[in-house]
């Protein structure tokens, strides 16, 4: 199974190195994908530090196709406000719809995935 890493795993890896044996294992075993809108908020940022290397082998990982259903989106969005999630953004519901539509668990930092897991029925990588 794919493993669908998200920008906050990327910024940690980057930054301090923390995750690292995790991510790392997923490397090597070849698990990792990305997509374009995990790129969108990576990329940039490593332009202006002029991280050229990094940027090459990050477009080096396999790449979902980002094929937004907008319909499930807004279902994603009324089941967690149904359930009392009211601060999940649209970009991190896109990422559980990307993930989920191909078949991938998602590895994040970002404690909105945790909150979604039982209420959208995806699949999180163990920090």
């Amino acid at each position: 199974m794919s493993v669908l890493v998200d920008t906050s795993i990327w910024i940690e890896y980057f930054r301090s190195g923390n995750n690292l044996e995790q991510l790392d294992i997923l490397i090597d075993q070849n698990l990792v994908v990305t997509n374009d809108l995990i790129l969108a908020e990576l990329i940039p940022f490593l332009k202006i530090r002029n991280q050229n290397k990094l940027i090459n082998l990050l477009y080096e990982i396999r790449q979902l196709e980002l094929l937004i259903n907008w319909k499930q989106v807004i279902d994603y969005q009324y089941q967690c406000l149904k359930n009392g999630l009211n601060a999940i953004g649209i970009p991190d519901l896109i990422i559980a719809q990307n993930a989920k539509q191909n078949q991938c668990s998602i590895y994040s930092l970002d404690n909105h995935f945790n909150l979604m897991e039982n209420i959208l029925e995806i699949e999180l990588i163990d920090r």
